[in-house]
């Protein structure tokens, strides 16, 4: 038994020693001190021995496996040093790969423009949950009952919410004017703040449209404001973004939350107004509804519209990246194509 603990214990040794790399090693070490490992085997026949040779044949068992530990964890560590070693054909006068750097989004970046823009002029930045309920995305924005945009076709709808209280039915929001109301009650008035968002429309993804896209609320409330007061700060926030003055317009047209309401448009900057297949080949694109808030809101908000008015613009934050960036497809920026967004770094 002894003769044999000696030859396992000089070939584990020698196949330590000649063990070229760190799963080798681990192999080595389970073949001769695991479980059932050769040494540890060994330990079977101790009942074979007789009471005084069993326990210095224990001991020798016993030094032979620390010993081979010491051995597996000291080549261990030579292993890792011979491994960090620089090769002796290695040139250390050749430019290195520089590792692929990130960068933001474009639309991340989009937003936190203008959030610099608004802040520059007087804006708080408010954020809000993507789940509201019927009261906030309809009711308190002057929404008919039988209103289109409540149906399952337009909003997506969260299933088991339905107890028949507007402000328990839930839904992941269509738009972010309803958080705006609930933002209005919640502060004093005059009010000067952006809602930055992703919103959820239960439509048909196509060049211009996706199932959830970014919005930017803008919304200023306050006494005796102008109504050309809106105009000029769409301007003002257009011409930050872009770094050039963008053509705009305002066409009447009708929302519920706003009374006049407009839909407000700028000159395509990827064709330059030619026409393209972006902005239908007219040379405008809609990027923002917009107006005054409809008194029903006001009121909803705890206001006397008699006493408070406002400015409301909505922007398509997808959209104004599209501008910026002269891209004709919306559904490239929520793609994971990494060879489309990392021009963008």
């Amino acid at each position: 038994m002894k003769e044999k603990l000696q030859l396992l214990a000089a070939e584990g040794k020698e196949k330590i020693l000649a063990a070229k790399n760190e799963v080798e090693l681990q192999e080595i070490k389970a073949a001769y001190l695991g479980k059932k490992g050769s040494i540890t085997e060994l330990m079977k026949g101790l009942p074979g021995l007789a009471p005084e040779e069993r326990r210095e044949f224990g001991q020798a068992v016993n030094a032979a496996k620390n010993e081979l530990s010491d051995l597996v964890e000291s080549q261990r560590e030579e292993l890792k040093l011979k491994s960090a070693a620089i090769p002796a054909d290695f040139d250390v006068t050749v430019p290195g790969t520089l590792p692929s750097g990130g960068a933001l989004h474009p639309i991340t970046q989009m937003c936190y423009d203008l959030n610099d823009a608004f802040r520059s002029m007087g804006f708080e930045i408010f954020a809000g949950s993507d789940i509201t309920s019927e009261y906030s995305a309809f009711d308190t924005l002057n929404f008919p009952p039988a209103h289109p945009a409540r149906e399952s076709m337009d909003t997506y709808w969260l299933e088991g919410h339905d107890t028949g209280d507007a402000d328990k039915k839930l839904c992941l929001r269509p738009h972010l004017t309803g958080e705006s109301v609930r933002y209005m009650r919640t502060h004093k008035p005059p009010y000067r703040f952006v809602y930055p968002g992703r919103v959820y429309r239960n439509e048909t993804t196509d060049a211009r449209h996706e199932r959830a896209f970014f919005q930017y609320e803008a919304l200023i409330v306050d006494k005796n404001l102008t109504f050309t007061a809106g105009k000029v700060m769409i301007k003002s926030i257009l011409s930050k973004v872009f770094g050039q003055d963008v053509p705009v317009r305002m066409r009447a047209g009708f929302f519920p939350f706003v009374e006049p309401g407009f839909e407000i448009d700028m000159g395509c900057l990827v064709c330059g107004g030619k026409g393209c297949s972006v902005c239908k080949h007219v040379g405008w694109i809609e990027i923002m509804p917009g107006g005054t808030p409809h008194p029903n809101v006001l009121r909803a908000a705890g206001l006397d519209p008699d006493e408070y008015t406002g400015f409301y613009v909505n922007i398509g934050l997808d959209r104004l990246v599209m501008m910026r960036y002269g891209v004709d497809d919306v559904r490239l920026f929520h793609s994971t194509d990494l060879r489309f967004l990392s021009q963008f770094r």
